[in-house]
């Protein structure tokens, strides 16, 4: 993409129930040594809040840093891109729904003060056909916020037109927590840790194919990924664990009205399974063996999937996951070529959508009945070629409101 090439720094402000009121600064650079690739880092602190740990009064304090470096073309190759992504973080108030199931009661989380990070890296290769023959880097002409020359792409023959990857992705996420006393016999301390720690590692294999018209800000066409996880239990990982995914999206470009520049129908859906979680089995009581971590596998609840409930609410061996966004971007942008904004807005669009899901410990047809909803709209911006939105939604456990980047249904997790 043709990028901006200053630094972006910008700060920011948030509250949530898990962090607290907070505030942190990012900078942000698009085409750091290469063209195509797109560097971010964030470092954030809050208030302190008031902790429960061990049945003690204490305070914690939200804190961390994030880092991300994307598309970096290896050196010697012309199709094999790098990018890696990591977090370390404190949290205060963390909820935990160990049991996720559909049933499950929201009152029942575990919550707890402590650490969570994570650290992925993505080798991905542009397969030699279609646009990938031409234009592995995903090189695009940009105005105003839109891309331009693109009038003719979206909705071709899958893998004779659109841009296909295989790829390799690396990840690690450990979670620990300062609420000690409950896990004191269990397995949490075989590895000789001073906390309760979940530790995970493993390889994630995948397929992609996009066949829209631009992958950040899709009109029409279609995208859709396979991706295969497994943690082989090795090195300080707390259990195997395996999950199998699909997901596919499709777009509509619709007519517009007098007051709007584009407006698209968007739909989503996703689907995946653990083959290796055994509902027979537990390594420590109300866990059971070889499931993937309440933040893996199939999990819904948060600002991805079913935005109306709580981050990683349900979780179970299957899950089905539906959603509809009508994303219209309007005329009027009050915040466009003003001096004083220290990035550029390009166009502002509103966004209604709904949400239908549900997690199961089998994959049959209960997955699509009483499955849970929500619904909501969500303001979102391009700044500085970077897609930002803020999401309110509502579901049957009430209302969340999420602060996040790229449209909730791409193909970046």
């Amino acid at each position: 993409m043709t990028k901006n090439k200053e630094w972006i720094i910008l700060p920011f402000a948030f509250s949530s129930d898990s962090t607290g009121f907070a505030a942190g600064i990012s900078v942000m650079k698009e085409g750091l040594f290469q063209p195509q690739t797109k560097f971010l880092a964030t470092i954030f602190t809050g208030v302190p809040q008031d902790v429960i740990i061990n049945e003690q009064k204490d305070e914690a304090t939200f804190s961390g840093g994030f880092i991300s470096f994307s598309d970096f073309k290896l050196p010697y190759t012309n199709r094999l891109f790098f990018s890696f992504m990591g977090l370390k973080s404190y949290f205060p108030k963390t909820h935990y729904y160990i049991d996720g199931s559909h049933t499950s009661n929201k009152d029942d989380a575990f919550i707890t003060s402590g650490d969570s990070n994570f650290f992925t890296t993505t080798f991905r290769y542009t397969l030699p056909i279609g646009e990938g023959l031409e234009n592995p880097s995903v090189l695009y002409n940009m105005k105003n916020g839109f891309c331009i020359g693109r009038e003719g792409c979206g909705n071709g023959i899958p893998f004779v037109s659109g841009r296909t990857s295989i790829g390799l992705k690396t990840f690690f996420q450990t979670e620990n927590t300062d609420n000690t006393d409950m896990w004191k016999d269990s397995i949490w301390w075989e590895n000789g840790t001073s906390k309760p720690t979940w530790n995970t590692n493993g390889l994630r294999f995948f397929l992609t194919h996009d066949n829209t018209d631009f992958h950040i800000n899709p009109s029409r066409g279609y995208q859709f990924q396979l991706q295969y996880s497994n943690d082989f239990g090795k090195g300080d990982s707390l259990q195997s664990w395996d999950f199998l995914e699909f997901k596919y999206n499709h777009y509509f470009d619709l007519d517009t009205f007098s007051f709007t520049q584009q407006n698209v129908l968007a739909l989503s859906l996703w689907t995946g399974y653990s083959f290796s979680w055994d509902n027979d089995n537990e390594i420590s009581p109300g866990f059971d063996a070889h499931r993937p971590p309440m933040w893996e596998g199939a999990r819904l609840g948060g600002f991805n999937r079913m935005r109306g409930y709580d981050q990683n609410r349900f979780s179970d061996k299957a899950v089905f996951y539906a959603a509809a966004e009508y994303r219209a971007i309007i005329d009027y942008n009050p915040l466009k070529n003003n001096s004083f904004m220290p990035v550029d807005v390009e166009w502002f669009q509103i966004v209604p959508f709904v949400e239908v899901g549900r997690v199961h410990d089998q994959y049959n047809l209960d997955l699509v009945s009483d499955m849970k909803y929500d619904a909501g709209i969500s303001l979102r911006a391009m700044v500085s070629e970077l897609l930002v939105r803020f999401d309110v939604a509502y579901g049957e456990e009430g209302t969340y409101m999420w602060l996040m980047a790229h449209h909730p249904f791409d193909l970046y997790d």
